[in-house]
Formats: C-alpha cells, sequence, structure tokens
C-alpha cells in the first residue's frame, strides 16, 4: 500500500525526535542538564539547590549510577554532575564534558553544597524543578513531559526560558512527528517504501554503532550483576540466547556507570538497546544486508515508539517490553515477513510478559530486557509454527491495534495504583 507524503514526512520527523545519543540513565542525565541550566543562570555555583521530582523520575534516578562521577548514585551525584559539566548545550550528552580529573569536585560539590530533595506533586509522570541560590542572586530551572522539555528558566524573577529552548531537543513539546498516524500496517509499508537517504542511514547507522558498542563493552567487562555476559558463556550458545546476552549486557553496562553513549528510544536507551541490538545480531547470522537491516530497524523502532505512545513517557510498566516485542517485530521483517507475520508476531508478544513493572532504573533491568527479548522472539517462533493468541485470551482483542491500544489502556490506566504503590515502597513510606 502506498503511503501518502504526509506519512511518510511525519514518521521521519518521529525517528529524528527519537533517535538520540545521551549518555547514562535518561532520567538522573535529566536532572544533571537541569542542574547545568541553573549554574548558568546563576554565572556561578550554586550554593543552595532545591530539588523536587515526581515520584517516578525518584524511582529511576535511586539506584543508577550516574556516569563521570567516579561511582556515585542519586539525585545529588545527578545534580553535582551538572553543575560541574557547566554544559547545558550538550543536552542529554551534558555528563561527556568531565573527566576523570573532576570526580573530586563532584564529590566536594555534594559535600559543601546544601542539596535539599523532595518529592514533587504535579499531574505529569515526568517533571522536575531545581531552585537554587549563588550570593544575593536565585535562579529556577523546570523540565517536563519530556527529557529536555524546558518549560521555564528564572534568573532573579525574570524569565530567561527562550535562552534554553533555543537548544532543547525535539524531545519537547514542539515534537512535529503526529504519533497518531502510527500503527502497524503503515509501518511495514513505510519500512518498504521509504528511501533510505544518507539523512536517514545517518540516524540509523549512529543507533548500530552506539548500541552495539556499549553491547559489547558489557560483555567485554564486569557491569552490575553480569547478566549478558551469564547468558553468553562466551558465546557458546544458540543465537536466541546470543541475541539476549547482546541486549542485556547493554544494559549492564549502562545501568551501572559505563560512560559510551547510547542511542535513545521512547526517551530511553534501555529500550533504544533493546528494539536495535537482538536485530543486529539476528541479521549479522543470516547475512542480511546494512540496507534490509535499515529498514529491519524502523520497523522495531517504530513498533516500540507505537506502544509507547498509549503507555506514556514514565509508568508503572517496564518499557523494555514493548522494546522487546519492537525487536522481534523488526527480526521477522528480516527473515522476509509482511504485515501478517510482523501483526501476529506482536500480538503474541505482548500477551506473554505485558504488566511486567518498572520499578526504577538499576541493575536488574538488564535481567528484565533479556526476558523481554525471549517473549518477543517467542511470539516470533509462535507466529513460524503457526500458533497465535486469540482475542478473548485475557487482554488480547481482535486486530492488531485494538490490542496495542488495550496495552496502553492497562499500563496507562489499570496500573496508576501499582504505580504509586512502587514509590512509597521505594522511598520507605508505610
Amino acid at each position: 500500500m502506498a503511503l501518502t507524503e504526509q506519512i511518510k514526512a511525519s514518521y521521519l520527523e518521529i525517528l529524528r525526535e527519537e533517535l538520540l545519543p545521551a549518555m547514562g540513565c535518561t532520567e538522573p542525565i535529566a536532572i544533571a542538564y537541569a542542574a547545568a541550566i541553573l549554574r548558568d543562570a546563576l554565572g556561578a555555583e550554586p550554593a543552595r539547590i532545591d530539588v523536587s521530582c515526581s515520584g517516578n523520575i525518584i524511582k529511576n534516578v535511586k539506584s543508577v549510577i550516574v556516569p563521570a562521577t567516579g561511582g556515585l548514585h542519586g539525585i545529588e551525584a545527578a545534580v553535582a554532575a551538572g553543575v560541574i559539566s557547566a554544559s547545558p548545550a550538550r543536552r542529554l550528552e551534558v555528563l561527556s564534558a568531565l573527566t576523570e580529573a573532576d570526580h573530586e569536585r563532584i564529590a566536594s560539590f555534594c559535600r559543601e553544597c546544601d542539596i535539599r530533595v523532595g518529592e514533587l506533586v504535579t499531574k505529569y509522570p515526568f517533571d522536575l524543578r531545581l531552585w537554587g541560590t549563588c550570593g544575593k542572586h536565585t535562579a529556577s530551572v523546570r523540565i517536563q513531559q519530556h527529557h529536555t522539555n524546558v518549560t521555564l528558566a528564572e534568573r532573579d524573577g525574570e524569565d530567561i526560558t527562550a535562552r534554553y529552548t533555543s537548544f532543547s531537543c525535539s524531545l519537547g513539546k514542539a515534537r512535529t512527528g503526529d504519533r497518531a498516524l502510527l500503527n502497524v500496517q503503515d509501518i511495514v509499508s513505510f519500512a518498504d517504501e521509504v528511501t533510505v537517504d544518507p539523512e536517514l542511514a545517518s540516524l540509523l547507522k549512529r543507533q548500530m554503532d552506539m548500541n552495539l558498542a556499549i553491547a559489547e563493552e558489557g560483555l567485554r567487562h564486569e557491569y552490575g550483576a553480569c547478566i549478558g555476559r551469564l547468558l553468553y558463556r562466551d558465546g557458546a550458545v544458540d543465537l536466541r540466547e546470543r541475541a539476549k546476552a547482546y541486549a542485556a549486557a547493554g544494559s549492564d553496562a549502562r545501568m551501572s556507570g559505563c560512560e559510551l553513549p547510547v542511542c535513545i528510544l521512547s526517551g530511553s536507551g534501555n529500550q533504544g538497546i533493546t528494539a536495535s541490538v537482538p536485530v543486529m545480531i539476528y541479521a549479522k547470522e543470516w547475512g542480511c544486508n546494512e540496507e534490509r537491516l535499515m529498514r529491519a530497524l524502523l520497523i522495531a523502532d517504530l513498533i516500540t515508539v507505537h506502544q509507547k505512545t498509549g503507555i506514556g513517557c514514565l509508568s508503572a510498566y517496564c518499557g523494555a517490553i514493548s522494546a522487546g516485542c519492537g525487536c522481534a517485530c523488526g527480526i521477522a521483517y528480516l527473515a522476509g515477513g509482511g504485515f501478517y507475520e510482523i501483526a501476529h508476531t506482536l500480538v503474541n508478544a505482548v500477551a506473554i510478559l505485558s504488566g511486567t513493572i518498572c520499578d526504577g532504573a538499576k541493575p536488574s533491568c538488564a535481567a528484565k530486557i533479556a526476558m523481554a527479548v525471549d517473549a518477543g522472539l517467542l511470539g516470533y517462533e509462535m507466529m513460524r509454527a503457526g500458533k497465535q493468541f486469540y482475542g478473548g485470551d485475557g487482554i488480547i482483542t481482535k486486530g492488531v491495534e485494538n490490542t496495542i491500544r488495550n496495552i496502553g489502556r492497562l499500563a496507562r490506566d489499570g496500573m496508576g495504583e501499582t504505580d504509586r504503590e512502587i514509590i512509597r515502597i521505594m522511598l520507605g513510606k508505610g
């Protein structure tokens, strides 16, 4: 089915907005980005900083190591790293300005600055505010809904937001890629029809290079719980286990402070790794050429974003599950599958692990990624064997788009109280 130019243009813009480089877990990096803006607005290092974050941000920052800090974790470390980096124009790569020589400066700032952390009562799952002082001057920064969407920046009560929105990336409100146009049928047609021009090839090549590099780093060295290394067993495993191992290893490294960048998807590095790395492993094993791989990545990326659109940026629903389903759809495309095969792979896959909770960014994310990839591949193997789950089997209903809507409803509405309870547990509230 030939697509309209509007749909093609929108899908290309979605990819530009989603496939962005980031160094470290994106929630602490968003805090570091805000802290870098705060320091820039004040013109000096703050003496006091008040940090208020939505519960979903708190749970994603609590346990993950912040890169380039010498192994520190938590909100205070993210704030200190952002202030010392003093590089807001780098956005989600704000910490790439730091060197090993800055570790002691960051630790010293954590000790000496009066950093106060609290939970922000807000309607947005993604919402953070920093307020700071230096001498007689004050400044504040607010980021809402997406990781670089600066909605307010002030110095001594003067609104200077425009100074920072000029280099806020396209994850903010100004996104122009219409995600309401996403559907599986058109995504498959888009992957078939689009011209892989130099710009699109560059986006996908960056995703391939960055995410494979951090996966290989996770396999070479001991990070976190070493889930990837455990699964890999020095390569003495079959293709399916190898794909799981590589994806998990990327998360092992990323959750434990690796300073290599990743190409994110749906605002998440773990989802970016999960959607792309297994597709690359299968493409190499099957001898697929680079263009076929890139078209399969378009399937994996856009189907992941399509699922996440209804779920939301942050929720109690583990985003790796969506990406695991997405990568299986990309693999089905690699094998020559069209809409029928991809739709059945997706429905089978989402029926298996939907409802897996997100209890923050941490080393166990790697294990969830391995299971998400496994569920996706099981859905694919079921399709190949002519087996499927049917409408009426739990939350599965007739039609892939209807099932995707059910997943969004489950995550956004049904798991709302689950999300609040997870946050209460993680914050030690009775």
